[in-house]
């Protein structure tokens, strides 16, 4: 399976210094990727800019705008969280582009699937404002661009990061032609998320979050995929399977409290494989999100390439915390999730 790499030092040029998101994300990945002889194994492909236009499909023009010009004055804190520096911009922008040439080539058939490796981050940029590490919303970019540049309808947006996509909420919150999927540690930032924000108007019912409680893990997640998300996916019946891939669930992550190892993140990505395979032939892009602990973030990266190769064979040195019971709330959980979404 022909699988793409989307990946340019312009990247690195989004310079926080000690911030947590920080260059040597992208760097202790593409290492792990090389060392290990999986880089060999891709397609690789160099992202584009996105213009202003494609911008502007999500953010409001006068916003885009406001964060060129902060990065030619030299960048500064956006709030408490957000940080730019003189290059922010420009790795901005083909960060979102590293998304449009993910779905360029899948969309194209060129390759079966994409991951963009990418920063900054994307999912909690709303059309008006930076926040969470995000300047531009490249998953947001993306489902906009695939629907007005190639002839399909519906796109799935699954988002597994440890925070909710508010951000990607916010853009598809009345549309009916995205189906949003996110799961994430709850209550916690950004505090969107909860189980009853479902969509509204046109979009009543395609957006779907399951708020995790702090502590579960592999076993919770494979259930959340198979028992909500796969029948939402049939039901919806994408043609394009776009992922907010986050690895700040994993355990060793000290930004969250969730539990899920690197076996786990692969368990999900051959649940959305299945359903690609299924649903969309085979068409889905990956885009990096959230994910701090740099061995656990290049490991769980390099087990979405292997199974997006159609490896099954996982390496997870880092393992799994004690095992434990299921939480004696979690089938009622999945139940009434269940029944919010006539399941």
């Amino acid at each position: 399976m022909r699988v793409g790499l989307i990946y340019d030092p312009v990247y690195l040029e989004h310079d926080t210094g000690t911030h947590v998101e920080n260059t040597q994300r992208l760097v202790a990945t593409m290492s792990h990727l090389e060392e290990n002889h999986l880089k060999d194994n891709l397609v690789l492909l160099s992202p584009r800019a996105a213009t202003i236009e494609e911008l502007a499909a999500v953010h409001a023009p006068e916003y885009i705008s406001r964060i060129r010009s902060q990065a030619e004055r030299g960048g500064g804190w956006l709030d408490a969280d957000t940080v730019m520096s003189p290059g922010s911009y420009n790795a901005a922008i083909y960060a979102a582009g590293g998304a449009l040439t993910a779905v360029d080539t899948v969309m194209s058939r060129q390759i079966s699937s994409a991951f963009a490796l990418v920063r900054p981050p994307g999912h909690h940029a709303t059309c008006w404002q930076a926040m969470g590490f995000c300047l531009f919303n490249n998953i947001a970019i993306a489902a906009k661009y695939a629907l007005a540049n190639f002839d399909i309808k519906r796109v799935l947006i699954i988002d597994f990061d440890v925070h909710h996509g508010n951000g990607t909420q916010d853009t598809f919150y009345t549309d009916p032609h995205v189906l949003y999927f996110s799961t994430h540690e709850y209550p916690f930032y950004p505090g969107t998320g909860s189980i009853d924000e479902t969509g509204a108007r046109d979009g009543e019912g395609f957006t779907v979050n399951v708020p995790l409680l702090a502590g579960w893990g592999d076993d919770e997640y494979q259930a959340v995929f198979e028992d909500i998300l796969a029948p939402m996916a049939k039901r919806f019946e994408p043609q394009l399977i776009l992922v907010s891939a986050g690895y700040d669930a994993h355990w060793a992550d000290s930004l969250a409290l969730m539990q899920v190892s690197v076996s786990g993140f692969a368990r999900l990505v051959e649940i959305i494989k299945t359903l690609a395979d299924m649903l969309c032939q085979g068409r889905m892009a990956f885009t990096l999100e959230g994910g701090y602990h740099l061995e656990a973030l290049s490991l769980s990266i390099g087990a979405t390439i292997d199974v997006l190769r159609g490896n099954r064979q996982i390496s997870d040195p880092l393992g799994k915390q004690e095992s434990r019971t299921k939480p004696v709330n979690f089938d009622n959980f999945i139940r009434m999730v269940k029944e919010m979404h006539d399941i």
